[in-house]
């Protein structure tokens, strides 16, 4: 009987630590960087000038464009973002909370592909290429919103699963170079490579306007481009590891503000 008593109890307790482990948020984990610093911190004084002049930053022409797609209601019988949402200043603090889980889709959405969501299913135009001009100026005009706020993701039950993926995939080793993110973003961060200053490797500034790329561009297609330096195979525009990734990246830059458009070399 005693014996019997034992073996419930046990079974209880562990019942019950399995329904908490369920329902309970996991803790917050701690960061690996004692100090951190935005990209403009490593850029060069013209470049760091140029994005915060409010009437150079070439960035501020997809801002521009996407505030003009806001509130388009020229195609008959389609909302605008303006009519559901209002004034696109309304969207302050949004971005900061991005990526987040949609429950409707069941999966983790970026900015980007929250904006796709709404143009295909509440105002029924096609979807559009992930990189493309539209979705770019809209995403830039919304993030652009924020300016100036920190990021704010969060860990739940339903995010941590993804974070745990954006975490490995910063720590695994790939490509032909064999090289992990992290050696990049947090071993030699602040040391050239041929005539880059390495940062570490936030995405606060995203989409930005980079001086190679002479245009706005997302932060996937910056993952894009790191994949193919160190020789490995890229995902596609919006990619599951990449949105993940992206989350790893949002809470890594807590401390750090949304700089959106920022001006990057």
């Amino acid at each position: 009987m005693k014996s019997v008593l034992i073996v419930s109890l046990c079974l209880l307790f562990c019942y019950s630590c399995s329904v908490r482990a369920v329902e309970e948020p996991p803790r917050m984990p701690e960061r690996t960087l004692t100090e951190v610093h935005s990209g403009l911190f490593y850029q060069s004084a013209d470049t760091q000038a140029l994005q915060n002049d409010n009437f150079a930053n070439p960035g501020l022409l997809w801002v521009d464009r996407g505030l003009t797609l806001w509130s388009d209601d020229s195609a008959p019988g389609v909302p605008s973002c303006a009519e559901c949402h209002g004034n696109i200043s309304q969207m302050r603090g949004v971005a900061t909370r991005y990526p987040t889980f949609a429950a409707e889709k069941n999966r983790l959405l970026n900015l980007t592909q929250q904006i796709q969501e709404c143009r295909v299913t509440r105002q029924h135009h096609d979807p559009l290429p992930y990189e493309s001009e539209i979705l770019l100026a809209l995403t830039t005009a919304v993030v652009h919103q924020s300016k100036g706020l920190p990021f704010d993701v969060t860990l739940d039950k339903q995010t941590y699963p993804y974070w745990v993926a954006g975490k490995n995939y910063f720590y695994e080793r790939r490509g032909q170079m064999n090289l992990a993110c992290n050696h990049c973003h947090e071993h030699y961060a602040g040391r050239m490579l041929r005539g880059d200053r390495l940062s570490q490797g936030h995405g606060n500034g995203y989409p930005a306007y980079r001086l190679q790329w002479q245009g706005v561009g997302s932060l996937h297609r910056r993952l894009r481009f790191c994949n193919q330096g160190i020789r490995a195979e890229p995902f596609d525009y919006g990619a599951a590891e990449y949105v993940s990734l992206e989350l790893f990246l949002a809470w890594r830059a807590t401390d750090l503000v949304v700089e959106t458009p920022a001006v990057r070399r």
